[in-house]
């Protein structure tokens, strides 16, 4: 559909813009793998318990059936039951929300669109936090169904609204910030009427974003719906070169604009509901990774959407690292700490552009 050969062509001939050259991005991309895997070894390791790159290694090894020296069980439980989690699960979490910033940003043709411009991120929360106040399910669990319950909901909602007014851009936008508001004062309600402050301040944790609760189902969610995504929106690369220029230029090219628009929407809303019941809500990832890494690699979309994803994994995996140490043993939600990173960053590459 939109990876035809006719829309390549002439999205590239529109553009005027090769970026990096197939050498260059193939050893860019290598690069990036390697500083991806240094990066989650490093990660695993630092933490108030001591883990040595050994221990790393033996857990992995005894995990693939290799000869390795059995470790201490309280190390091994620390390495493959805490530390590998979380470490994998922001990176699959930073990677799926960096590629829909760089989608959203794409369709909407704005250059302030995140994954949570759907709303979808407020539906999610609402729906955790009427299964903890309401103590419905069992623990993370319940608080997981709940989200993901809640952000199919806000999503159909969305697509209720949009099936009314058009999936033109300004529409997609005002809709998803009027959707977003809803549940964000469902979910304050919903606080309000809760007399548990143990709870309150549970979820007012979780809302933030935070990491803690890492485990391996939540990993492999995410890992599942980030490959289909990931797919899925690198085979519209070209249709979203098109959209870049707007609906006109991607409808001269060949794509199915409305088709597309659903398809992207369906999808980004996938990897963000099961980010968001995974983690809680974390900000500035989608939003300031597209940016830095286009200015890094340019604006074609076949290589701008596998760098993304990398940078987002890297930039995740770090951030929920200082998160976890910086006020140790306090631990910050990543989601306040990617805050505190992103707004600076976020002035950079605006200032970068040339505006600001």
């Amino acid at each position: 559909m939109s990876g035809s050969p006719a829309v390549r062509s002439g999205v590239s001939g529109v553009s005027g813009v090769s970026g990096v050259s197939g050498v260059s991005a193939a050893a860019l991309f290598l690069l990036g793998g390697a500083a991806l895997a240094g990066s989650a070894a490093v990660c695993v390791r630092v933490g108030s318990g001591d883990v040595g790159y050994a221990d790393l290694a033996a857990a992995l090894g005894r995990r693939l059936g290799l000869a390795a020296e059995p470790l201490p069980p309280l190390i091994d439980s620390l390495v493959w039951d805490l530390r590998l989690p979380r470490v994998l699960l922001a990176a699959l979490v930073g990677a799926s929300l960096a590629v829909c910033g760089a989608a959203l940003q794409a369709v909407t043709r704005n250059s302030l669109a995140d994954p949570y411009l759907l709303g979808v991120s407020s539906g999610a929360s609402a729906g955790a936090v009427a299964v903890a106040v309401l103590s419905v399910g069992a623990g993370s669990v319940g608080l997981a169904g709940g989200a993901f319950a809640g952000a199919l909901v806000s999503f159909g909602l969305l697509m209720l609204l949009l099936r009314r007014t058009g999936l033109d851009s300004s529409r997609i936008v005002l809709t998803g910030v009027v959707v977003g508001q809803l549940f964000t004062a469902l979910t304050s309600l919903v606080l309000m009427t809760s007399g548990d402050a143990d709870t309150t301040r549970a979820i007012t944790h979780w809302l933030l974003g935070s990491m803690a609760s890492a485990r391996w189902d939540a990993v492999a969610a995410c890992a599942v719906a980030g490959a289909v995504g990931a797919v899925v929106v690198q085979a519209c690369a070209p249709a979203l070169d098109g959209f870049s220029f707007g609906a006109d230029t991607a409808a001269s090219l060949g794509v199915d604009v409305r088709a597309t628009r659903l398809v992207l929407l369906v999808t980004t809303a996938l990897l963000t509901s099961t980010a968001v019941a995974s983690v809680g809500a974390i900000g500035f990832v989608g939003l300031i990774v597209p940016h830095g890494v286009r200015f890094l690699v340019g604006p074609l979309h076949r290589v701008l959407l596998p760098f993304t994803a990398l940078v987002g994994a890297i930039f995740l995996m770090w951030a929920d690292t200082l998160a976890r140490v910086a006020f140790s043993p306090q631990e910050v939600p990543v989601g306040v700490f990617t805050a505190l990173l992103g707004v600076p960053l976020f002035l950079l590459v605006l200032r970068r552009r040339g505006e600001l």
